[in-house]
Order: structure tokens, then sequence, then C-alpha cells
């Protein structure tokens, strides 16, 4: 039986991801090459399921009109999903079956969350990546790479102290990476012993994705580009209180060599074939949350559509992908799609979530303001937006048509995707919206809200009252004293990259639903010069996430046959 929203009046319940995956025979990689308009020689197959793409492909392309780019956020995140990563599969599956020329374009996730509190990142049900063992552990040895040229240069800039310190460094303020949660690791001393071993001082760990070397390939338009932006970095203050930049410390030709292969996107699939550019993994609530600049330009030279997602909801991934990534490459999306559920609407609107089975009407309601604040945002950058369901098996139709009439209300069209239940299939209704909204239509101009060159303080102020909607900004001391010599040496002139919590959209993680008659934090400010923004660093937000008491690590293993089990 079909409502008037045209969907199923039932879903039943899925089995795990990994059981989904395997009963599908992954497309050869030389048929989904094509499908990306890949030619051969445009890319180095790695193993039977993955590949890399060559500079080659780019320098066919360069001049090739883009495509539109569907930019995929969501509703402020819960501990119980929302399903982004999800319904942007789905959405590129649902394009497959219309015969839409398509690419969809992702970040790559890290070991972090896949062994700790979320346990993989390569969407769920009949709308994920495969192979997804891989890509929620190794996949290419991207992150791995990262991090070895990340701590290359944390370990070269200590050898230049221990060896006379020829650049006169005072404080060292480049930390070490791992991609892993480990909070034993955020506050260190090193160079203990004897001095043969170095010299004592205080660091720490970041997890990979916040790392600056990250950040900067990312960004980065091409390899010269990339070289120059990991010759920007700030690795240390001088006793003059001047930047000491990774160029004069020696070693960026080795960080470059050990980046080489990871700088070319990977090319994957989902489950129905789509064509993925999966390439970078910075977060949302700690950095840009997005994926390459070279994925997602290289996506557009070759088809019609690209979809793309920024991390978490839109006060972060979409403000930062609007305000740092399309103000650095002139990107412009098409489209934004806001992906809710209803489930994360009543934990927003105070429900505990022991029973999503019965319908909760009331608190489906009072979470909606936080949905509403998200649509509100987007429209302030000049973006249209769809409202996008995330169905799941146990949402009623009664609800379902609640979020139909929010979304009348707010003037904002609406589609209910079921693409965990059925694949590209059931995402067919928004892909139909979303073509309808973007096929005639050139991309908006973007309208940021705050000029590089303001202030640093007028920039925080903006992004609390315009997105976080805050009553004001309390600044610490020390990060005043930050700001000061960030300005003094004439670095202030960037976008910011708020680092704060995903689970509100204040800085308190404990502030559901659209919280207001609150006042941001601001505990320190820095600069990630060779990335192009200053991090500001709110509320209680770590750079280094700590593992929950159960995490998923403890599901994860090898069966007697050797495959791997637990990932989800």
């Amino acid at each position: 039986m079909k409502s008037k929203l045209n969907i199923q009046e039932s879903l039943a319940p899925l089995p795990p991801a990994v059981e989904i995956a395997r009963t599908v025979i992954p497309h050869p990689m030389e048929d989904v090459a094509e499908k990306a308009g890949l030619q051969s020689g445009e890319y180095e197959l790695y193993g039977r399921s993955k590949a890399k793409i060559t500079p080659a492909a780019w320098e066919r392309v360069a001049n090739n009109e883009d495509g539109k780019l569907i930019l995929m956020t969501a509703m402020t995140a819960t501990r119980f999903g929302e399903g982004k990563t999800l319904t942007s599969i789905g959405l590129a599956q649902a394009f497959g079956q219309l015969g839409v020329n398509h690419i969809l374009a992702l970040r790559q996730p890290s070991l972090g969350p896949t062994l700790g509190m979320k346990g993989g990142a390569a969407g769920g049900g009949y709308s994920q990546l495969v192979p997804m063992e891989d890509i929620n552990l190794h996949c290419t040895g991207d992150f791995h790479a990262i991090t070895a040229a990340h701590n290359l240069l944390a370990a070269c800039t200590d050898n230049i102290v221990h060896h006379g310190n020829r650049l006169g460094i005072d404080r060292i303020i480049f930390p070490r990476v791992m991609d892993l949660c480990d909070r034993q690791l955020r506050q260190v001393e090193l160079g203990l012993g004897s001095k043969a071993d170095g010299f004592p001082h205080r660091s720490g760990f970041l997890i990979t994705a916040a790392s600056e070397v990250m950040a900067c390939m990312s960004l980065a338009s091409d390899m010269e580009d990339l070289e120059q932006r990991l010759g920007r970095i700030i690795v240390a203050w001088s006793e003059e209180n001047k930047p000491v930049h990774a160029r004069e410390v020696g070693c960026i030709g080795a960080m470059m060599a050990l980046l080489r292969d990871a700088f070319r996107p990977n090319l994957l699939q989902t489950l129905e074939g789509t064509p993925t550019f999966l390439h970078c993994g910075p977060f949302g609530n700690i950095a840009h949350g997005c994926n390459s600049v070279v994925a997602t330009r290289l996506a557009l030279k070759l088809a019609d559509y690209v979809i793309t997602e920024a991390g978490f909801a839109a006060d972060l991934g979409a403000e930062k992908f609007l305000h740092i990534k399309c103000r650095q490459t002139g990107l412009r999306p098409s489209v934004a799609v806001l992906v809710v559920s209803c489930r994360a609407l009543r934990a927003h609107g105070g429900e505990d979530g022991q029973d999503w089975s019965q319908p909760n009407i009331k608190a489906l309601r009072a979470g909606l303001p936080n949905a509403k604040v998200h649509i509100e945002n987007l429209r302030k950058f000049g973006l249209p937006v769809v409202v996008c369901a995330n169905r799941f098996h146990h949402d009623s139709l009664e609800e379902l048509e609640v979020l139909e009439e929010f979304a009348r209300e707010m003037d904002a069209p609406f589609a209910v995707s079921e693409a965990a239940a059925l694949g590209g299939e059931g995402a067919i209704t928004l892909a139909n919206t979303i073509l309808e909204l973007a096929a005639n239509n050139p991309p908006p101009d973007i309208r940021y809200l705050y000029n590089v060159n303001q202030p640093i303080v007028e920039k925080i102020e903006t992004l609390a009252q315009e997105i976080y909607r805050a009553d004001g900004v309390d600044i610490d001391p020390s990060a005043l004293e930050s700001i000061a010599r960030i300005e003094a040496n004439g670095l202030a002139g960037l976008p910011l990259c708020v680092a704060k919590t995903q689970l509100s959209i204040s800085d308190n993680s404990k502030l559901a639903g659209a919280p207001t008659g609150w006042r941001l934090r601001v505990r320190d400010v820095t600069v990630s010069n060779g990335a192009g923004f200053l991090v500001v660093l709110a509320g209680k937000m770590l750079l280094m996430p700590g593992m929950p008491e159960h995490g998923a690590f403890e599901q994860i293993g090898l069966n007697p046959s050797g495959r791997i089990e637990g990932l989800f």
C-alpha cells in the first residue's frame, strides 16, 4: 500500500551492512572507470576493487565545462545517526537508475571513529560503498601517508632544536598525529631522559583527520600548490615572536615523496556500480570536513552531476565547505540537501531513544526547530534547499507526513529516501526533486557572511550570531594573546574553521534542538597557514577524540575463514 508520500507503508529491518555487501558482486573496476569517463592509462588498479586516478585524467579534461554540484549536509548529529553518507550514496544510485551521468565524491573514513563510536562510514543497508571493509580500514593507505608526512615534519622540527637551533625556535606548536582515538596522547612531555634523547618540551597528538597536512592535501589544486601549502605551515614561533615555517625546516621534498600517491583520488564504487571518488577525510567538527578539491574538480569535469557531502551538520561542514573550500576554489553548489531523520529529530525534542517503534509526534515536533535553523542558515548563503527524510524501518507514515508539512511551511521541496532498504530505487523521488530544481537553473552566487579581512574577533562574532545563534562571544585571555600574535604577523586575513561539538548548534554538547540564550566560548585561535584558515577552538572541543567505554573495536575480528567481521 502506498501513502500520499509515494513510499512503502512499512519497511523490514535490515541485516548487517557487511552481510549485504557480501551478497553483491562488485562491478569490474574497468567498467566503473568507464562509467566515470576515465580512459585507459588514467587510473591504476589497487587489486580488484580499488584504483588510483592518475594526473593524466585531469590533463585531458581540464578544459571541459563543469557539471552541477549537489551539496549534502544534515541536521545536528545525535548518537542515533542521521544517514547523510547513506543518503548521498542512495542519491547517486538513483541517478544511475535514471540514466543521469553522475559521480559521487566523498571523504574516506578515519580509523578512529571506525574502531571507536561510529563503527564505519561507508553507508549502510543497500546504500553503501564496496569493499566496505577496505574502505573503513586502510583503503589505499592515504591516511598512513599523511600521518607519516606530518610526523616527519614534527620530528625534523625537533631535530633542529636538538642540533643547535639554527632557526632560533622559542616554542614549537606543531604536534604529532595518529589515526586512532587516544585521549592519553592529548598532552604529552617529549624528550625526557638524557640529552641524547632530545630536549624536554610539552606537546601532544591530534587525530590524523585534524592534521594540517590533511587539510593542505584536501584543499590543494595540484602538486605544486600542495608543495607551496606545506611550506607555509607554521611549526613554531621564534624568540622574536615570529613564525617559523615548514619550508625552513628542510623536509618538504621528503613530505611530497610520501604524499605523491596519496594525492591521487581513489576510485571505488557503490553496491550498484556508481563511480565514487573517495579522497581525504578531514572531520567536520574539528577540521573543514570536505573531500579533496582535486577529486571534486575532476568529478565536475567528467560528469553532469556530482554529489558531495560536508561533514556533520550545516553549521559545521556546510558552513566550512562554503566559507573555506568554495571561497578558495570558486566552486558553487547548485542545490543543498538537508538530511534529517525522525529519530534524530525526536532526540532533539527530548526523547531518550529507548523505543523508536512507537511514534512520538510531540518529540518530533519539538525537534523541528533544529532543522529550521539549518535551512535558514543555508539560505543565508543563497542556496536552494531540499529537505530529505532518511527513513528507518521503524518510522511511521504519520511521522513522515509531519516532516512533509514542516518542509511545506518552510517553502522547501521535500522527499523521503528509502535508500537503506531499497538502494537507488528508494531515492528516485529525491533524485527527481533535485533534478527539477537544478537542471534549468545556474548555480547561485554564494553570499559569504563575512569578509576574510575583517578583524578576527568580528569574524568569530559573525559566525556565533548568524550561524550558531549565540548571544555573543567570550574569548579566553590566552586566545586573545594568540589573536594578537596572529594579527601582528599579518596572518589574520583568512577564513575561520571553528572546532566545536557536532552534537549541538551551540558549543555545549548537552544543548539539543535550537538553543538560545547562550554565549560562544573561544579557548584558542591558531593559524593553519598552509591550509589557509584560522582554527577557532570553541567550548570543550578537543582535537584528539577519546575511545568510548565500549567501542566498535570490541565487535571487530576475523572469522575462521579469515574474513573481517563486526564492521557496520
